[in-house]
């Protein structure tokens, strides 16, 4: 979350004036996170999350997410959903910008996930992947590997700049992707982006699930390498097996993997470190300094790349669990 775009009192008022949600109660910017403009909305009728859809995300793309939530909460899955408008409208525009109201949900994201937290994330992912495989509409992945081209192009004239070698690491690193990228593997609509930021807890519980803004369809294990990523790191670098086993052994009790997602976890968890890698290094090289949001450092995935390039199987990450 963060703020690019501002909205005035009077545009909100108009944006508002399409639901019933009565008077106004506060109204506040909310700076965490990258990609979309956010703000806090309190009114008579409940607390909300209006987004300003920016940057990545395109409006041809709402009715997948928007209607993936409603399809994962329909299962039981704790999401925000999209509020409804008078007109039965999911979004509408907003300061030239596509928008939409979100239920707010309750709980705090982990600043640093204990491995109870990952055994509670990975139980969650497995569910979220069981219940979105009936879902009608699908999105193709534009971040992965021809996405990754794309960046690298975009990338390497400045990346020495951020850091001597970053170039040829990034590189490197997509030739070897592409020889072996995996194929075939089960597959569905993943969230892709499931960080510790976008997943709620409340007394050790998970209570919210967020931000499905990458969702597409690709490999369940990619999304499951994206969280190891994401969730068993430590902050000098080194990758926790503890947090690691718990994360793999409850999504397994749920949806078992199969040899193939086992043997592939390794060149899925270098392919999503590269990901985030060129992602934030291309915000890092491209960011807005007038804009209210932190913009996050790309080096920590090159960290991680390098401990995913030394893996010589899933035993690196706690398997098995």
């Amino acid at each position: 979350m963060a703020v690019y775009t501002d909205v005035s009192d009077a545009e909100l008022g108009a944006f508002l004036s399409a639901f019933e949600l009565g008077r106004v109660l506060s109204f506040k910017g909310i700076a965490e996170g990258v990609e979309n403009s956010n703000f806090f909305l309190s009114t008579e009728r409940g607390s909300f999350i209006l987004t300003l859809y920016e940057k990545r995300v395109r409006e041809a793309d709402l009715p997948f997410f928007l209607g993936l939530l409603e399809h994962l909460a329909a299962k039981g899955l704790p999401c925000s959903l999209p509020v409804r408008a008078k007109d039965g409208k999911t979004w509408r525009t907003l300061n030239g910008r596509p928008a939409a109201l979100m239920t707010f949900l309750t709980g705090l994201s982990p600043r640093k996930p204990d491995a109870a937290q990952c055994a509670e994330l990975g139980a969650a992912l497995a569910r979220l992947h069981l219940a979105s495989a009936d879902y009608a509409l699908s999105r193709a992945n534009a971040l992965s590997i021809d996405g990754w081209k794309t960046l690298v192009k975009q990338c390497e004239p400045k990346a020495n700049g951020v850091r001597m070698g970053l170039a040829t690491l990034i590189g490197s690193e997509l030739r070897w992707l592409e020889q072996h990228w995996p194929s075939g593997l089960p597959s569905g609509v993943i969230h892709a982006d499931l960080f510790p930021d976008n997943v709620f807890f409340s007394e050790g519980k998970l209570t919210g699930l967020i931000d499905f803004y990458f969702a597409c369809n690709d490999a369940y294990a990619y999304d499951v390498a994206v969280c190891l990523n994401a969730w068993c790191f430590e902050g000098d670098g080194s990758f926790n097996i503890t947090k690691g086993r718990a994360l793999l052994s409850t999504y397994r009790a749920i949806r078992p993997f199969t040899s193939a997602e086992v043997a592939a976890l390794p060149v899925l968890a270098r392919g999503a470190a590269l990901r985030f890698l060129l992602t934030r290094l291309y915000d890092w090289i491209n960011r807005d300094d007038t804009a209210l949001v932190k913009v996050k450092d790309p080096l920590e995935y090159a960290t991680k790349l390098r401990f995913h390039q030394s893996a010589a199987d899933a035993q690196a990450y706690g398997w098995p669990a």
